[in-house]
């Protein structure tokens, strides 16, 4: 029938012999007329770029700091605000790990309890249940980032340890368990970035190296294993921040600039190289948030404001504007990873 987006079909000009060139159509269902399909003539710039199949309708946030390390995951309907619901559990107690998706697995990789780990493990996202190992990272690493596209996932970089911070890109099909492949390598040995993707292109935004902040924001491209390119930058030097997106549009959130924490939120246009524009505020200033997107709404779970946090706040992608309440995490905590799928 075509390429479905945003629960749409979009058909090419030929589909329908009796258009002139230049149009795009989207069939809907017709709600009122007895639920039958109508068709509408839209502007393509209005679609978003590629179906969003890195993501889905289920938030899932995993590990973190509070109290203690935990291993805890919870679950979310976005579309849906309200508290979230146990999921399981990790495989091992960390926190800033990085995590991605294919729309389906969701995968956690690295992070640590104190000191940093390898580890990889993965959950099927529609079904609750702990979290199966996956394989090794290349290096150990804590304050890692991960974006994906609905093949690959790549980590950027963190912190190794000892005062040692890494410049390294791994990957790792998602859709098939074992260990990361070196990708590339990013300009600089950096750590606590946030990371974002359109499905094509990856983002890592910011970051933190022994007290230094930096707004640098580079980009790869998934299926073309390399170094990361420059793409601009964020309007704050700021690490501990974290990223989502939908098919068009990345949102930079949170993080902390050597003081206390920020609530700037930030976005690019991620097809476009250039620098970030103001979207608007958090309901407070938050790092160490876990983020994940259904498409529509960017939604970012737990960090640190004066402490850790339970609170989930989100956003509407396409619309610039600050974050409203979404409900809370089970588990009081910072440096929760993030995803979504189905």
């Amino acid at each position: 029938m075509g390429r479905k987006i945003n629960d749409s079909y979009v058909l090419a000009k030929t589909d329908l012999s009796n258009l002139t060139g230049g149009e795009t159509l989207k069939v809907e269902w017709d709600t009122v007329n007895n639920g039958n399909l109508h068709w509408k003539d839209v502007d393509e710039s209005s679609l978003e770029a590629v179906p969003f199949l890195w993501g889905g309708g289920r938030g899932v946030f995993g590990g973190g700091l509070g109290g203690a390390v935990v291993n805890t995951i919870d679950y979310i309907t976005i579309a849906t605000l309200g508290d979230a619901t146990d999921f399981g559990d990790l495989s091992v107690i960390r926190y800033t790990a990085g995590a991605c998706s294919n729309g389906s697995r969701g995968v956690f990789g690295g992070g640590g309890s104190y000191d940093p780990w390898n580890y990889i493990d993965y959950i099927t996202i529609a079904t609750t249940g702990n979290a199966t190992d996956f394989g090794d990272l290349t290096q150990v690493r804590m304050d890692t980032c991960c974006c994906s596209s609905a093949t690959r996932g790549v980590f950027g970089a963190g912190y190794v340890g000892s005062g040692v911070y890494s410049n390294i890109l791994d990957y790792i099909t998602i859709a098939t368990t074992g260990n990361a492949t070196d990708f590339g390598d990013l300009s600089v040995a950096k750590s606590a970035m946030g990371a974002c993707s359109n499905g094509t292109r990856g983002v890592f935004g910011g970051h933190f190296n022994n007290n230094v902040y930096n707004n640098t924001i580079e980009y790869i491209t998934f299926d073309a294993t390399g170094n990361a390119t420059d793409f601009g930058n964020l309007n704050n030097s700021v690490g501990h921040l974290s990223a989502t997106s939908n098919a068009t549009r990345g949102v930079f959130a949170g993080g902390d600039t050597g003081g206390a924490p920020i609530n700037v939120i930030d976005y690019i246009t991620i097809a476009t190289t250039g620098n970030a524009t103001d979207f608007g505020d958090l309901t407070l200033g938050m790092q160490q948030t876990g983020a994940c997107s259904d498409g529509t709404k960017g939604v970012f779970g737990g960090g640190d404001s004066s402490g850790a946090s339970n609170v989930i706040q989100y956003v509407t992608i396409d619309t610039l504007g600050n974050a409203s309440d979404f409900g809370d995490l089970t588990v009081t905590r910072s440096g929760t990873a993030g995803l979504s799928g189905d």
